[in-house]
């Protein structure tokens, strides 16, 4: 079985990296790359890893050809945008997987609070799985609206996790988290430009990131818990391309030892074929550059409190990579598919 797929939006550093993942598959047709500034266009014009790959040029189809030519549609638009577009599809049937924030959040007010914008379809929110395998792998297989996590929220979930599940996170999070410049998109802007931020780290949206209440609303679901989590998050740009580095502390819900809070990690990830942990080193992005991996560790302070750090890739686990694992959860293939290879070192 072949599945025909379109990607919406194909020109930026998501959706190429969904042209990269799928492209080398034989159980999946990408029939539209879609751009209308582009359209006509080799995607390696955009996307020159993929020069030499594939004969495939974006184009610009209408509503009509892709409901007609496509199962699953992809939307790697920006926020807002992306509700808008893929709301026909959803309306007519088809599965969507979504990499913008439209569909994270259970609530129009969340959404508004977060992205200072109007939701166009909150109609939709009810619908819409939020796309952490690692938490939510059951609900997934039957979606039929993927929302896909946020890069910073899948490093700081991921490195949480298992204490919330295991009702023992603390309710104040304190989280420092640095990323690399691609997580600001394809388009250069005078404060994410990678000149301007090499030799540097910044500091921006210090507790304003868009991620946060993402993050509060799926710790909650991981805990079981009617009050929310108070998180105080300092994102950083890095000089680096890709990569995201995620430190939390927070104090336990009840004294724990190192053996019992090591226990807790290993039996949450148990069998999670992306989750690495690490213990004679402290996570770092460089090992997992490229793939879909993520490094985990927590240990305790010396004062008893809880240091949880995670490393990613912002395009691939925190993008691209976590959709088509999901992707591939929500369509019964195996969930590894196209995805298990391993990073580069150095």
């Amino acid at each position: 079985m072949t599945i025909p797929i379109a990607i919406l939006g194909a020109t930026g550093y998501g959706g190429g990296e969904l042209l990269r993942l799928f492209l080398r598959r034989k159980d999946v047709a990408i029939r539209h790359a879609t751009s209308r500034t582009e359209a006509g266009k080799h995607v390696s014009s955009a996307h020159r890893n993929l020069d030499g790959l594939t004969d495939l040029r974006f184009s610009a189809p209408t509503e009509a050809e892709l409901l007609r030519d496509c199962e699953v549609v992809f939307s790697a638009l920006p926020h807002t945008a992306s509700a808008k577009a893929l709301a026909p599809f959803i309306a007519a049937g088809k599965r969507v997987v979504d990499l913008s924030g439209d569909f994270r959040l259970r609530t129009a007010d969340a959404y508004h609070e977060a992205y200072s914008h109007t939701h166009p379809h909150p109609e939709l929110l009810a619908d819409a799985v939020y796309g952490l395998p690692e938490l939510h792998r059951e609900r997934i297989r039957g979606a039929r609206v993927l929302a896909s996590p946020g890069c910073f929220a899948t490093a700081i979930e991921l490195a949480l996790l298992p204490a919330a599940r295991a009702g023992v996170l603390g309710n104040r999070l304190s989280v420092v988290a640095m990323t690399g410049s691609s997580g600001s998109g394809a388009e250069a802007t005078r404060g994410t430009h990678h000149p301007t931020r090499d030799q540097t780290l910044r500091p921006y949206k210090v507790d304003g990131h868009q991620h946060c209440n993402e993050i509060v609303q799926t710790l909650g679901e991981a805990a079981g818990s009617p009050t929310p989590f108070r998180l105080t998050f300092t994102p950083v740009s890095a000089p680096l391309v890709r990569g995201i580095l995620a430190i939390a502390t927070a104090p336990l819900a009840r004294d724990l030892s190192a053996t019992e809070l090591e226990t807790i990690y290993e039996e949450a990830y148990a069998g999670e074929p992306f989750i690495k942990l690490v213990r004679d080193r402290e996570p770092e992005p460089g090992p997992v550059n490229g793939t879909n991996y993520a490094e985990v560790r927590a240990r305790l302070s010396r004062h008893g409190e809880l240091i949880a750090m995670c490393a990613i890739d912002n395009l691939v686990k925190g993008g691209a990579g976590q959709a088509v694992q999901s992707f591939n959860i929500m369509m019964g293939l195996p969930e590894t598919e196209g995805l298990d290879w391993p990073g580069t070192w150095p």
